[in-house]
């Protein structure tokens, strides 16, 4: 997730395009930079870090014109630096484009472009679309516009210039949002609403493939065949705040709600149905490894856990996940034979990047999965796997473990290809699960008020405790982790089966027991502690798949119904929306809980 900018007008654009980055920064910091039209040619000004080094780098640069475009990087293809910032121009500095978003062909594009004697400067898919429409551009920059997002696949939200138009700015839209702002005698394009307040409330919202061509005096939509398309001026009534986070009162409700865009972004072309699982540049040989380490802390270490569940049932790998900050004071049989997999929202979590050092001395393969490019995690190791989360600013995470989750579901079947351990038809039946996760989670998020009626019970409450089991209780700890981390409510996890063997003691009158109750086989097992706790007086509340059989809790919350290996990408959610409620009724900072920060970068 970047922040793209735009503007043509009577003034110069170097301000407004400053600026509008300054208020888009939350959405990437690894780089930033403007290209202008200026003397007939596009000058370009990009720097690797924050705007505010952009903004020192344009005190001494000559860059200035009534055409230009910005960006501020979240980096997904190549590693933050100079090169690889945006905007990306052609050779003769004619046309220069920004991009939010992936190109998922951008290889074999990439290629055919280089065999026809293009050279590329970075290593990111955007450089290919730059190139793509130079190859078509015949004195028409919306034409080989047009042409050149034919040839994509992916998502993406472009912001296209030319000095030899330099009457014209094209904005284009696939998967990633673009807005439109206009004034008299100014017109802009930005990625979010924020960057847009100080100049116009008055916008247009463009769709999914469509295409506008911008002057000082006019807004032209298209589709990509070039037709017209009639849409209304929006007046947005937002304040700045607000529209920061796109309307939601916080960043992790939004990232909450975030999380269907997030996993299908992560999925990508990784799965299609009749088609091996595509990881890339991985190559992995998984008959040749002995067993499996997963390494991480905190929200990332359950979704290692239901990752070494996934692995081992699928590709019968033998696989143990590990508290990096235990796992490096231990002597772990670790050698060559061994893969270790490290799990990282930053990239930069101190523990993690230790135990890192530590396998990479014992000669392990050493496997990243993180969500940051060119974070400290993703040097060390010799294989990347990047979730497309895009930035979360909220401490408490969600869509980054939706997203680790579903890179676990992905690397599972990847490493059962290669054992042969899974049948076809099971395959496609979990591939054809996993591209429907997303619909799923969906549900979920139109389900409220039921949610938020627990949560009016629940933020009374000195004690809450979770049960479940297998998955189900992984589900737990991390619902456990998050009501405790943002509410400041004492709440434990534990695993349904080991009831009798001391955590029942703590069960008195009406004490809330939240029972993740999903997984077919356990049922009855489940069903059978929930009546335990609920005959010692605690007042019971049950996450179950619609239409279960259940006459024993105080209230029951549905989930859509899918595979039970899936389940805890489902049943996460709700959980995540309680505590958020939870908090909200407390009148707690949501985003910035006390003691906690986002990345742990110290031991």
């Amino acid at each position: 997730m970047c922040g793209i900018v735009g503007y043509i007008g009577k003034n110069k654009a170097k301000k407004f395009l400053v600026e509008g980055l300054s208020m888009l920064e939350y959405r990437g910091y690894d780089s930033a930079g403007i290209s202008v039209v200026s003397d007939n040619i596009v000058k370009t000004c990009k720097t690797k870090g924050k705007i505010i080094a952009l903004q020192e780098l344009l005190k001494t640069n000559d860059i200035d014109g009534y055409l230009g475009i910005g960006h501020t990087r979240w980096a997904t293809h190549g590693v933050p630096s100079d090169n690889n910032s945006h905007p990306h121009n052609n050779s003769s500095n004619t046309i220069s484009i920004v991009h939010n978003g992936i190109i998922e062909n951008y290889s074999k594009l990439k290629n055919s472009l280089e065999e026809a004697g293009y050279k590329f400067l970075s290593d990111t898919d955007t450089e290919v679309i730059v190139h793509l429409i130079d190859s078509y551009y015949e004195g028409n920059i919306v034409e080989a516009c047009r042409k050149a997002v034919k040839d994509l696949e992916g998502s993406y939200a472009l912001g296209v210039i030319s000095s030899n138009e330099p009457d014209k700015l094209v904005a284009i839209r696939k998967d990633s949002p673009l807005v439109i702002g206009v004034n008299s005698d100014e017109k802009y394009i930005v990625s979010d609403i924020p960057a847009l307040l100080s100049r116009t409330r008055d916008v247009y919202f463009l769709n999914d493939n469509e295409m506008a061509i911008l002057t000082t005096d006019s807004v032209t939509i298209t589709d990509y065949d070039g037709k017209v398309l009639n849409r209304d001026l929006v007046h947005i009534e937002w304040d700045l705040d607000s529209a920061s986070k796109e309307g939601y009162e916080d960043f992790m409700l939004k990232e909450i709600f975030e999380q269907p865009l997030s996993v299908e972004r992560t999925i990508g072309s990784k799965i299609k149905l009749g088609e091996k699982v595509n990881l890339e540049n991985l190559k992995l040989d998984a008959k040749s490894i002995k067993n499996i380490f997963i390494i991480a802390c905190g929200t990332a270490a359950h979704a290692g856990m239901v990752g070494s569940r996934l692995i081992e049932n699928l590709s019968h790998i033998p696989t143990q996940t590990f508290l990096a900050s235990e796992f490096r004071y231990q002597e772990p049989l670790v050698d060559k034979s061994s893969l270790c997999i490290f799990v990282s929202q930053s990239g930069e979590t101190a523990d993690t990047l230790g135990a890192l050092k530590l396998c990479k001395e014992l000669g392990a393969r050493t496997l990243a999965i993180t969500n940051v490019v060119g974070s400290s995690i993703t040097r060390e190791a010799m294989d990347v796997i990047y979730t497309y989360a895009g930035p979360e600013i909220a401490v408490a995470s969600t869509k980054a473990y939706t997203s680790q989750l579903t890179i676990f579901y992905i690397l599972a079947l990847y490493l059962a290809e290669q054992t042969e351990t899974l049948d076809i038809e099971k395959q496609e039946n979990i591939k054809r699960e996993i591209l429907n996760i997303s619909s799923n989670m969906k549900k979920i998020l139109k389900c409220l008020d039921s949610i938020k009626n627990i949560a009016k019970i629940i933020s009374t409450k000195k004690d809450v405790f979770f049960l479940g089991r297998s998955l189900d209780y992984i589900t737990a700890m991390e619902a456990s982790l998050k009501l405790k981390e943002i509410s400041y409510i004492h709440s434990e996890a534990f695993a349904a089966g080991e009831l009798k063997h001391g955590p029942i003691a703590l069960i008195e009158q009406d004490v809330p027991v939240i029972c993740v109750c999903t997984n077919k086989n356990l049922f009855d097992k489940m069903i059978s502690n929930v009546k335990e706790v609920k005959s010692r007086g605690a007042y019971t509340i049950i996450l179950s798949r619609e239409k279960s059989d259940i006459d024993c809790a105080d209230i029951i919350l549905d989930i859509p119904d899918t595979i039970d290996i899936l389940m805890p990408i489902i049943s996460v959610i709700p959980l995540q929306l309680l505590a958020y409620y939870v908090t909200k009724i407390k009148n707690l900072d949501v985003d910035k809980p006390r003691n906690l920060a986002k990345s742990v970068t110290v031991e």
